[in-house]
């Protein structure tokens, strides 16, 4: 992540201050602070979103079904995404900071795309096996078919430690972790690779300092989030699932989940509009509160 972004008549100081990224502490802060602010903005729509996924709804319907549960309702399950989300920007951000100066000590030269892909994937594998109990209470949460069953987070905690210790992991807090580890670290890696190009390539162009941040965190969000909403599809229907009763291996959810969907690539992309909007609200604000926390540190 550069310190600063430049414009067409930048000198040499924000080059070099990308060779030798921040990597300390404010790294890790600044990815906090993203991360929770945008989760707050963008959180009515992730769940209309869940529920496209997890139903194959329209739009009208998923927010019928909210308004019928009502406004009480609506912001179940929001504190296990702003939480996973603020750790996910400490993470994120602070971990490939901190795998870039971990790289650059190696080398003086510039650091190369197979440098940012590296520092990328390993900050998605770490995040993933952070944040993948957090993703799977909040799946369990947001699913309206277990509002009876499960009417708080304690209640989902009391089911997992009913399992024996091994399954308190592999069938409750972990379930889906596999998927989750090739999602995120895919995701963040392809990320970090795209983002600085883009932003680079925008700022040359003379526009405001904050617009290349804002656009290339929208435009690269989108696309990965696009590219990988099918996995996540499969990973929302896997991580709802509780109890051994409902457990399914990998080949049968997948037939379970592209069944539900009418076996249609049309249908499994319900939500694709509202992901689209989610993914650039929440990359393009969490890209631009970083670059310009950032920018407010130099």
């Amino acid at each position: 992540m550069p310190k600063e972004v430049g414009t067409s008549g930048s000198t040499g100081k924000g080059e070099q201050r990308r060779d030798k990224p921040s990597w300390g502490s404010h790294s890790y802060n600044m990815g906090a602070a993203s991360g929770f602010l945008a989760t707050l903005a963008t959180f009515p729509i992730y769940k209309t979103i869940f529920r496209q996924q997890l139903h194959a709804f329209s739009i009208q319907e998923a927010v019928r079904q909210l308004s019928q549960e009502g406004l009480h309702r609506f912001y179940r399950g929001v504190f296990p995404p702003l939480l996973s989300r603020t750790v996910q920007g400490t993470l994120m951000f602070g971990t490939y900071e901190s795998c870039l100066h971990i790289l650059s000590c190696r080398s003086s030269r510039p650091h190369s795309l197979g440098d940012r892909y590296t520092a990328g994937l390993v900050s998605g594998i770490l995040e993933a096996l952070v944040l993948c109990p957090f993703e799977r209470i909040q799946n369990v949460l947001q699913d309206g078919r277990k509002n009876k069953r499960f009417p708080a987070t304690h209640s989902i905690l009391q089911e997992f430690h009913s399992y024996a210790p091994r399954e308190t992991l592999v069938l409750g807090y972990y379930r889906g972790l596999g998927l989750i580890l090739v999602r995120n670290g895919l995701g963040s890696s392809l990320y970090f690779s795209l983002k600085d190009p883009l932003q680079d390539s925008l700022s040359e162009r003379g526009l405001p300092r904050w617009l290349p941040a804002l656009i290339s965190g929208s435009v690269n969000g989108t696309l990965i989030c696009l590219f990988l909403y099918p996995l996540s599809v499969l990973i929302a229907n896997v991580q709802s699932q509780v109890g051994k009763q409902e457990i399914l291996h990998f080949q049968a959810a997948v037939t379970a989940v592209w069944g539900n969907h009418g076996r249609s690539v049309a249908l499994l992309y319900r939500g694709g509009s509202l992901l689209i909007l989610r993914s650039c609200l929440t990359w393009g604000l969490t890209t631009a509160i970083y670059d310009f926390l950032q920018q407010s540190t130099v």
